[in-house]
């Protein structure tokens, strides 16, 4: 299977893993790189030995099927919509945009042109992710009842370099860190029913403690502390708290408990972990989640733990989709649904209501057992 050319807008920090992992792949190619910052595109191209054109250029290319937009939140949809209007599959970092109703006419344009969208996070698909659901529809802890998705810290502006962006409209921490959460919890449980939550944002003002721009304040748009219930249509319901006004904490990312058992679920920012289940009462036991691709750690993270970080994978299934004529598991209409799931917590925090998920969406086909990309085929 010949590989399918693609193209990256947006040269952020992000475009490296992107970039790292085409050049490993032999299911994509990157032809060309663009900003709207002409030196950044420049030093993406020089560093891993592609070419840069203006943005126009690169949608104009015929050779270029998918276009991967890496731009920042508030850019996805219009940039989208470009691409779109140039005859090209788009796949997005998260999420697909600031808001649901943006989102929308995205996927209405993509499916009139019959076009594809496929938005990150892929994480899902890692091994040990895989493993979690594969055990739960084997009924390892018999029938979901409830479950609890944590994820606290103190914010961006401590480490990140140009932070400002995070708590913007389509940041904080349910559109930063929410997608990962939500998607799993999707790939697990299935779509959601109903959102229940009450929002609040500490301080209107943040400083920056990074360089190069330490010193600086940010203004803060989005709430930064949520804390909400999803309730799923298979009849579970699991509690959120999602926060950046925490300094330390002791709990952990994701679990989910059963009728007949409980399991500990891994930091779904990552591909791997060490995931855990009990048979009622009993010890925890761990899942091998060796039989499962894209579950291996390759990073060293800023704070030296050992992760596995293989995102791209989402992009690779789709790009061998598209060859093979089959549904991509990392799809628009998956990204939607948690897009919506993602606004009506702000929503019911702000109207003091329950929020009906209107969005549909089937729980992503599993992975088959295997050790590469030999799983997209």
């Amino acid at each position: 299977m010949a590989p399918t050319t693609i193209g990256i807008i947006g040269c952020g920090s992000i475009s490296d893993a992107y970039l790292r992992g085409a050049a490993r792949s032999r299911l994509v190619q990157v032809k060309s790189v663009a900003d709207i910052r002409a030196e950044a595109a420049k030093e993406k191209a020089a560093e891993h030995m592609v070419q840069a054109v203006p943005v126009d250029a690169l949608l104009a290319d015929p050779d270029i099927e998918i276009v991967v937009n890496l731009t920042i939140p508030a850019a996805h949809a219009p940039v989208s919509l470009r691409a779109i209007e140039a005859g090209k599959h788009v796949y997005l970092e998260k999420p697909l945009a600031t808001r649901f109703a943006e989102a929308k006419p995205v996927m209405l344009e993509a499916a009139a042109k019959g076009l594809r969208v496929g938005c990150a996070p892929d994480t899902f698909l890692g091994g040990a992710h895989q493993a979690c659901r594969y055990a739960i529809d084997v009924g390892a802890i018999g029938v979901p009842i409830a479950g609890a998705a944590t994820v606290l810290s103190h914010g961006m502006e401590h480490w990140h370099p140009n932070p400002a962006f995070y708590y913007q409209h389509g940041g904080g921490p349910i559109h930063d860190m929410g997608p990962y959460y939500v998607t799993q919890l999707v790939n697990l449980l299935g779509p959601v029913s109903r959102v229940t939550a009450q929002a609040s944002t500490a301080s209107r003002l943040r400083a920056i403690t990074s360089e190069p721009l330490a010193g600086q304040t940010i203004a803060v748009e989005v709430p930064t502390t949520v804390n909400g219930v999803l309730s799923f249509a298979n009849g579970a319901n699991v509690s959120l708290s999602h926060s950046w006004d925490v300094w330390k904490h002791s709990r952990l990312p994701l679990e989910i408990y059963g009728s007949e058992g409980s399991m500990l679920a891994p930091d779904p920012n990552f591909f791997g972990g060490e995931p855990k289940v009990t048979q009622r009462d009993g010890d925890w036991t761990l899942l091998n989640i060796g039989a499962h691709p894209y579950g291996e750690p390759n990073r060293v993270t800023r704070t030296g733990a050992h992760v596995a970080d293989h995102r791209i994978i989402g992009l690779l299934d789709m790009a061998a989709a598209i060859r093979s004529g089959r549904p991509h598991r990392v799809s628009g209409a998956l990204a939607l649904h948690v897009l919506e799931v993602l606004d009506a917590f702000e929503r019911s925090s702000l109207e003091g209501r329950h929020i009906v998920i209107e969005t549909p969406c089937e729980r992503p086909e599993k992975l088959p057992l295997g050790s590469g990309e030999e799983v997209f085929a």
